[in-house]
């Protein structure tokens, strides 16, 4: 059975999600405008945050909060923090593209015990609390069983607008490409990591990266017996880092090697 904290967090989640497709359906036609949807979808991710927000503080008033529109707050529990993403893959919503999510993590002490990543598009809600395993729509996620490289697929996010980490990602891919079976940047850490614990791609990594991007698939792929780091490990234990890695236990340390070469 979920935790009450858990059942919070998929309450704020679905209603978020319901906000959001309601908006995403209107993205379509402002494609067309001369104003563009760009300022809509802004709107549409603060009122998805201020949803989550609302449903999240009104059950625990005291934890702290980290959110990508309304940054941090300290709580009157110093123990516990909400990590909220109310729209992981807002380019794609932009753009109509139906691959985004809602991400909710609960940290303790430093460590992601309960998360959430809702899919509403496809209509996948994964959750995973620290021991419990992870599921989506309540059928058990496990990471992939690939053994091989050559075998293997990947998942990044490739930087955009000149960003610093460019140089770094572009030499990883010319690194890791010639020895997997490929690699995917879809938009939507989020949804990277729930992908990564079903076994549907068997790694992911990515630099620059925000924690509230990956906190709740940072523990989505370790209940499903996957491994997760830093990808510079000098950064720190956890979703603050700033990089990742993940992958599988067999192929994770072949692969980490390979994004960690120059680091």
């Amino acid at each position: 059975m979920p935790s009450a904290n858990l059942n919070v967090m998929i309450k704020a989640a679905r209603k978020a999600g319901r906000s959001l497709v309601k908006d995403f359906r209107e993205v379509e036609n402002l494609q067309v405008s001369s104003k563009g949807p760009g300022d809509f979808v802004s709107r549409a991710d603060r009122e998805a945050e201020r949803i989550i927000r609302e449903e999240l503080r009104g059950a625990r008033p005291t934890y702290g909060w980290l959110g990508e529109e309304t940054g941090t707050e300290a709580g009157e529990d110093p123990t516990r923090r909400w990590i909220v993403d109310p729209l992981d893959g807002t380019t794609n919503f932009l753009h109509g593209l139906p691959h985004w999510a809602v991400s909710i993590a609960l940290e303790h002490k430093g460590e992601i015990v309960a998360a959430v990543v809702f899919d509403p598009a496809k209509d996948e809600l994964y959750t995973a609390e620290r021991g419990d395993g992870a599921f989506v729509n309540d059928q058990r996620l496990r990471v992939s069983g690939r053994r091989d490289m050559n075998s293997a697929i990947f998942a990044t996010g490739v930087p955009f607008g000149g960003r610093g980490t460019l140089p770094a990602t572009l030499r990883d891919l010319a690194r890791l490409m010639p020895v997997c079976a490929g690699v995917r940047r879809w938009g939507s850490a989020a949804l990277d990591l729930a992908y990564v614990a079903a076994g549907r791609y068997d790694g992911y990594w990515e630099r620059g990266i925000q924690p509230y991007d990956v906190a709740a698939g940072w523990l989505l792929v370790k209940e499903a017996g996957g491994f997760v780091e830093p990808l510079r490990p000098h950064d720190g234990p956890g979703v603050d880092a700033g990089d990742i890695v993940a992958a599988n236990a067999q192929l994770f340390d072949g692969f980490a090697a390979i994004v960690r070469s120059r680091d």
